[in-house]
C-alpha cells in the first residue's frame, strides 16, 4: 500500500491550515507571532544574536538594538506598552518571527496543528529553540550575547514586577512559591549546562559593557536604553535589607549555577 505525502502550510496570516500534495516554495517562512517564553533579535547586517533574559534590562536593550535592524532581521514582540516606546522612537517592531518550515521536526507539525498556530521565535527564546531553528552557519558565525544579573537583586526586581498589580503576599511567600524559571535565567543561555553564548553582559557593569558591545559589533551609534519596566520597583533599598534568610536560601539553591559561574555572593549593605 502506498501512502501519499501531504504538506502542512499556513495561509491568511497563519489563521488557516492547508493540507496539500503541493510542497511549499523552498525556504518559505510562515508567520509566527510572539509568546511569553522567548525574546530575541537576530541581526544579519551586524551579525549578532541577542538572547533576552528576564529582569536584566533585556527589554530596554532589545528596543535599543531594534534601531540597527533591517527588514530581514528577526525581532520578537514585547509587551504593548514597550512596543509603544519602540514605535515612538521610530525603531522597527516585531518582524520575521516565523520559523522556516524546513527546521520543523515531526512534533512541531503536530503541535502547530493542535494549537492552530505555527511555530515561532518568541520572547525569552532559549538556546535550544534558536539553534534548531536557524541555519548552523548563522549560529556559528554570529556574535551571541545576553545579560545576567546578581540573583539576589534580580529576585527583588522579579517580586515587584510579578506583583505589580497587587501584592497579597510578602517577598518571602512569593519567592517560596515562584517557579524556578522566573528566578533563574541559566537555561536560556546554556546548552548541556554549559554557557553557549560568546559573552554574558553583567547587569552590574551595564553601561561600560554596552560601550564595549558597540565597538565589538561596529555599530554606527551608541546604544541609548529607554526606561522600560523600571517603574514598578517601589523599594530601592539594597537587597540585603529586604530579603529574609529563608528567601535567601531559596535563591542560593535555584540560582546556584550562575552564582558559581559568575562569582556572585551575598553582600550586606
Amino acid at each position: 500500500m502506498r501512502m501519499d505525502s501531504f504538506y502542512l502550510t499556513f495561509e491568511g496570516g497563519a489563521d488557516f491550515f492547508i493540507l496539500s500534495k503541493t510542497p511549499p516554495a523552498p525556504g518559505a517562512y510562515y508567520q509566527c507571532v510572539g509568546s511569553e517564553n522567548t525574546h530575541m533579535i537576530i541581526n544579519h547586517e551586524y551579525k549578532f544574536i541577542f538572547i533576552k533574559t528576564r529582569k536584566t534590562a533585556g527589554t530596554s536593550l532589545e528596543i535599543a538594538l531594534s534601531k540597527f535592524c533591517g527588514e530581514q532581521d528577526v525581532i520578537t514582540p514585547v509587551k504593548k506598552k514597550d512596543e509603544e516606546l519602540r514605535q515612538n522612537a521610530g525603531f522597527r517592531g516585531p518582524q520575521n518571527e516565523k520559523i522556516p518550515w524546513k527546521f520543523y521536526i515531526p512534533s512541531d507539525y503536530i503541535t502547530s496543528l493542535l494549537e492552530k498556530k505555527p511555530r515561532r521565535f518568541y520572547n525569552h527564546a532559549g538556546i535550544h529553540l534558536i539553534k534548531k531553528s536557524i541555519p548552523r552557519n548563522i549560529w556559528d558565525r554570529y556574535y551571541k550575547f545576553t545579560i545576567e544579573r546578581d540573583p539576589f537583586d534580580k529576585a527583588v526586581s522579579r517580586y515587584f514586577w510579578s506583583t505589580r498589580n497587587e501584592r497579597p503576599d510578602g517577598l518571602t511567600e512569593y519567592l517560596d512559591s515562584a517557579p524556578a524559571e522566573l528566578l533563574s535565567n541559566w537555561e536560556l543561555y546554556t546548552d548541556n549546562d554549559q554557557i553557549a553564548v560568546d559573552h554574558v553582559i553583567r547587569y552590574e557593569n551595564l553601561q561600560e559593557e554596552l560601550g564595549q558591545l558597540c565597538q565589538k559589533l561596529a555599530l554606527p551609534e551608541t546604544l541609548e536604553l529607554p526606561h522600560a519596566k523600571g517603574s514598578f520597583r517601589k523599594n530601592r533599598e539594597h537587597y540585603s535589607r529586604i530579603i529574609p534568610p529563608e528567601a535567601r536560601k531559596r535563591i542560593e539553591v535555584v540560582c546556584a549555577r550562575e552564582i558559581a559561574a559568575f562569582g556572585y555572593k551575598w553582600v550586606d549593605a
